[in-house]
């Protein structure tokens, strides 16, 4: 019994420490985040690249409780405040050992050079190059750098690009599961692994194309930042793995080194050893007051596209892009008149079609009403990333941006035969149109369930074909050449007519003051939406979620207070303090 009341009194001081204690932290970070501390004098920033990036700054008002605050929205805004800050004098960057997203790589790599140009130093750092996903990017953003250094016996592994599928049409077979699924058309092959043992000609073909498109221009990229002919730096890097000495040695890199020796490299040439390192995601400078009377609308998309609005929890946010959220975001900006234009920002592998549909129709009817809407494309902007995007005044993607996949599947997996094996069996009653019970996973589709599910497929694929023809103003036919769910890359969806301009949000901006008709120079603030909530209301939120807990206290609290209760809890307490049995068992029963 003792016990139980130390566990209630731990409940309520907990409960004390939430409801007071939260609130007057959040009131001091506030406070700190309203008037930022500048930096010290002969700061030098630490951009650690080795933890998880987004594209896009989370919209929880918590969200830095969870560390989840880097972004390559993040960056390249933090840089560019950087740039005029005269307190701040290099930047550390930290690379990851494995490969970045090829078009987050591209858009910080433009970063640190633009930060470059302001007469800052870069100095990278890196613990080794490992085959990872596409650790060229990476190379890249270390070529970028006035100075890249590498840790002593690590490995620059940098020798190409490769992808690997599973498949499972045999396993399948094997254990009688049936993968139903329609494809518009065959470069769509997200569900290939579903149906066939080996890539198909069209699979390899586009998988071949798009790894080689972004090999070459991560090479092209370094080789340029390096001063290095294109086809000799590839050459040097196939010829791999090097140690670190090895590649100081062939020039790929240029200096070998622990951390710690970079940082007392960069104290030597920073004010003469007097300087700070911030973290990057601790600088919060404020950024300079400027007096405009307009503004350039940020809407954020990133993630899968569905029907909706986001529940956003307290200390994060709902991965994905909800079209209610989307389409309102899009309504605000419309209704505000200092709002000129607006920049879409969108990474998404696609989603809905209906969810994507509602959101274009949000995009044509910015622009009807005399807004215009750059798209600018992260990571991605594939399937129904590019359906959004299709009906924009004008689309910037980076050069290494996974774009088009113009196309459409569907279907299911249907075990009932694998089921049956191990005695569990599915039986299915239908009222009504046959078609009701389609997607029941017992068996396949019969044939009127097919050719009906087929006419679906058919509709939404011609239905895409159209809206990308009138966005880009280009003729069906030609859609249907470059569609058939072909994902190209930045630079060749700009060859196709698919990308107006290469670059990041920058050139957005730039783009969408000049089809608003704003001077180059004049000054705009940039308006973010859907809007973050302030720490206050997530805090009211996280009360809303302990709410259930705390009225199960207080409910409890009320029931102590009844006589039969109290009556109950001194009979248990009278048993809780008798002296406690010892039991022995006896060899061989226990």
């Amino acid at each position: 019994m003792k016990q139980f009341f130390l566990t209630m009194a731990g409940v309520f001081a907990g409960l004390l420490l939430f409801f007071i204690g939260l609130p007057l932290v959040l009131i001091v970070i506030v406070a700190a985040s309203a008037h930022p501390a500048p930096a010290p004098t002969n700061t030098i920033l630490s951009l650690d690249l080795r933890a998880p990036i987004t594209d896009q700054a989370s919209r929880s008002p918590l969200a830095f409780l969870n560390n989840s605050s880097l972004s390559v929205a993040s960056i390249v805004q933090g840089l560019r405040l950087a740039e005029n800050d005269p307190n701040v004098k290099a930047l550390l960057v930290r690379l990851p050992e494995g490969g970045m997203t090829p078009a987050a790589a591209d858009e910080i790599r433009v970063a640190l050079r633009h930060f470059r140009g302001s007469g800052k130093l870069v100095v990278a750092h890196s613990q080794g190059l490992y085959p990872s996903g596409v650790t060229t990017a990476t190379y890249m953003v270390g070529s970028a750098a006035d100075q890249f250094w590498m840790q002593p016996s690590a490995s620059l592994q940098a020798v190409g690009l490769a992808t690997e599928e599973m498949f499972f049409k045999r396993f399948f077979d094997r254990y009688g599961v049936k993968a139903e699924y329609e494809q518009r058309y065959e470069y769509k092959n997200a569900v290939n692994p579903f149906l066939h043992d080996d890539y198909t000609p069209a699979h390899r073909e586009a998988t071949t194309t798009m790894l080689g498109a972004i090999y070459g221009a991560e090479i092209a990229t370094a080789a340029q930042d390096r001063k290095k002919d294109p086809n000799r730096l590839r050459q040097m890097l196939e010829a791999g793995p090097y140690d670190a000495a090895q590649a100081r040695d062939a020039g790929l890199i240029d200096k070998v080194g622990q951390v710690q020796e970079v940082q007392a490299s960069l104290r030597g040439t920073v004010g003469d050893g007097e300087a700070h390192f911030i973290d990057f995601t601790a600088y919060h400078p404020a950024a300079p007051t400027v007096s405009t009377s307009s503004a350039i609308a940020v809407i954020g998309a990133e993630g899968e596209i569905v029907t909706g609005t986001s529940h956003e929890g307290a200390f994060g946010s709902q991965s994905g892009v909800f079209s209610d959220d989307i389409a309102r975001a899009f309504r605000v900006a419309v209704d505000d008149k200092a709002v000129k234009a607006i920049v879409f920002r969108v990474s998404s592998p696609g989603g809905s079609d209906t969810a994507s549909e509602e959101i274009l129709a949000a995009v044509r009817a910015a622009k009807a009403a005399g807004k215009p809407v750059v798209v600018s494309m992260g990571a991605y902007a594939a399937s129904g990333g590019y359906w959004i995007s299709s009906g924009a005044s004008e689309i910037i993607a980076n050069p290494t941006t996974l774009t088009g996949s113009i196309g459409v599947f569907g279907g299911k997996l249907a075990y009932g035969p694998a089921l049956a094996k191990f005695g569990v069996d599915t039986r299915q009653i239908t009222i009504g149109n046959d078609y009701a019970g389609a997607f029941g996973v017992n068996d396949g589709f019969t044939p009127a369930q097919r050719a009906q599910f087929s006419a679906w497929m058919d509709r939404i694929y011609a239905g895409f074909i159209q809206r990308v023809a009138e966005g880009r103003k280009l003729a069906p036919a030609r859609v249907r050449e470059i569609a058939k769910g072909r994902v190209w890359t930045g630079v060749q969806a700009q060859e196709l007519g698919l990308v107006d301009k290469l670059g990041g949000f920058d050139l957005a901006v730039t783009e969408a003051k000049k089809l608003a008709g704003l001077k180059p120079d004049e000054p705009i603030t940039l308006d973010y939406l859907p809007k973050s909530r302030s720490p206050f209301e997530g805090l009211g939120q996280a009360v809303e979620t302990g709410a259930d807990s705390a009225r199960a206290v207080i409910s409890l609290g009320q029931t102590l207070r009844d006589p039969r209760a109290q009556s109950m809890l001194r009979t248990l307490h009278q048993i809780d303090a008798r002296p406690q049995e010892t039991t022995v068992l006896a060899p061989g029963l226990n």
